[in-house]
């Protein structure tokens, strides 16, 4: 039996997604993005397929530092215009029996009392299939655009998330007992008072006193995915995340990363074989070498250039408007996302604006693997074994092809080798990835939240100090 490899499909409820042009490709159907039976069509390839599940990014604001404006990100389509990730959760789930679905949502911009409601009601719906991708955002448009004037800055967005995520752990975990909600018709109960607690949380940036407005879901906390790649975002995912993603354009980045991450999962006292790592890549295949060259050459026809450096100026902070295509890029410090520069700047090879926007003109920030079924596989199990990493978040050339030639092609041929899932495991979505119970694991930092006298003394505790603390019952 060969090394396991794991997929998911990487979307984003807008035109284009990681691939600026492509959306005028004759078979691209990403301009139905609006329509849910899309979702649905795209959901059951996937579960087709396998997939551990459909991961939904999402960003707030628009892409305006390439050349100062967002003009070419209006007319390109590069991630606007852009609607609600997690209103696709139920439509997709009502399509699919075991396909995770992965929901993007910031820290910086939503808040926790009031999407920990959201999210558990996804979890209901789906039956504990839903996950959380914890990001902080990287656009200064979007900040301005609900009032905050601007974007905190890096390290202080994850020193934010940290507490965000402290909530959001009070109100899954700790706020509703086990068997808090009874039913009972007889007794005329529904809900034992007395097992349901205010948070009492009270911190630098939130003050949250009360209960979690839902019984607790499937999961109660959601699978939590996260891709921060940067110092202060992988101290972030070594103490929370149980799936990581990250973009690296070379094995020997992605090296580097998987063995940095691994060992400070280890020293949060976390088993690091329990954290999913997952590669960004894009596969254009087909039944031939030949033909699989010749779709890549014709994907590659429709790149958009102005709209690659629209994504690249973004994901980074730096206007590439302002450089020659031959000026080669540098580090440069900025307020977005910094794991970016630090890949490309301080990577292994100096890049050109023009290599720069030709590279992520498919895909983005990750690789493209071009070639038939067996030369695929040869290269995905080439670096899994070489770099460690768990599986790959699969980006889209042209959708729903790439999924469906992925699913028709590359699946079988890894599962022929026994590289690749043949069935999904039962259970939630945490039970289908890990084996173990549907619950955050023992030696998450959330788990002892559900320690019921671990909340009395917090209660009792905050009774001393007079804090509005208490059971529904008290």
């Amino acid at each position: 039996m060969s090394r396991q490899i794991r997929f998911n499909a990487f979307d984003m409820n807008c035109v284009g997604h990681q691939s600026p042009g492509l959306w005028a490709h004759p078979r691209d159907k990403s301009w139905k993005y609006k329509d849910l039976d899309y979702w649905q069509d795209l959901a059951r390839t996937l579960e087709r397929g396998i997939f551990d599940g459909v991961f939904i990014a999402d960003v707030i604001g628009y892409y305006d530092v390439y050349e100062g404006s967002n003009y070419h990100a209006i007319e390109q389509a590069a991630q606007i215009p852009v609607n609600d990730p997690l209103q696709l959760a139920a439509p997709i789930a009502l399509a699919t029996e075991h396909l995770g679905i992965g929901i993007t949502a910031s820290t910086s911009f939503e808040h926790p009392y009031t999407f920990a409601r959201r999210l558990s009601t996804a979890d209901h719906h789906t039956k504990g299939r839903v996950g959380w991708n914890i990001v902080t955002s990287y656009l200064e448009s979007g900040a301005k655009n609900i009032g905050q004037g601007g974007l905190r800055r890096h390290h202080n967005r994850y020193e934010v998330a940290t507490e965000y995520v402290e909530v959001l752990y009070k109100l899954f975990e700790g706020s509703w007992e086990e068997g808090a909600v009874q039913r009972d018709r007889d007794r005329r109960i529904f809900t034992d008072p007395s097992k349901v607690h205010e948070i009492g949380h009270k911190g630098k940036y939130f003050e949250v006193p009360g209960y979690h407005l839902s019984e607790p879901s499937p999961q109660r906390t959601p699978v939590l995915y996260q891709a921060g790649a940067s110092g202060p975002g992988k101290t972030f995912a070594a103490g929370h995340a149980e799936c990581i993603f990250v973009a690296a354009p070379t094995k020997s980045v992605l090296k580097r990363y998987v063995t940095d991450i691994r060992e400070r999962i280890a020293a949060a006292g976390r088993d690091p074989k329990k954290v999913f790592i997952y590669t960004l890549i894009t596969i254009i295949t087909d039944e031939t070498e030949e033909k699989a060259q010749k779709k890549f050459e014709d994907y590659k026809s429709y790149v958009s250039y102005d709209g690659s450096l629209t994504f690249m100026s973004g994901w980074s902070g730096i206007d590439f408007g302002q450089y020659a295509p031959t000026d080669v890029v540098e580090r440069i410090e900025t307020n977005a996302i910094h794991s970016f520069v630090e890949h490309i700047a301080g990577g292994d090879k100096s890049w050109t604006i023009d290599e720069l926007a030709q590279f992520g003109g498919i895909g983005g920030m990750g690789p493209v693997f071009v070639g038939s079924s067996e030369r695929v596989a040869d290269i995905l199990q080439e670096w899994a074994e070489d770099t460690d990493v768990d599986g790959f978040n699969i980006a889209y050339a042209v959708t729903p092809d790439s999924f469906e030639d992925i699913v028709g092609h590359i699946v079988p041929e890894l599962q022929r080798r026994g590289a690749y899932p043949t069935a999904y495991k039962p259970g939630t979505l945490r039970e289908k990835l890990f084996g173990d119970g549907p619950y955050l694991p023992v030696n998450h930092p959330a788990n002892g939240l559900r320690d019921i006298e671990a909340v009395k003394r917090r209660e009792a505790e905050a009774a001393d100090a007079s804090l509005p603390l208490k059971s529904v019952g008290a």
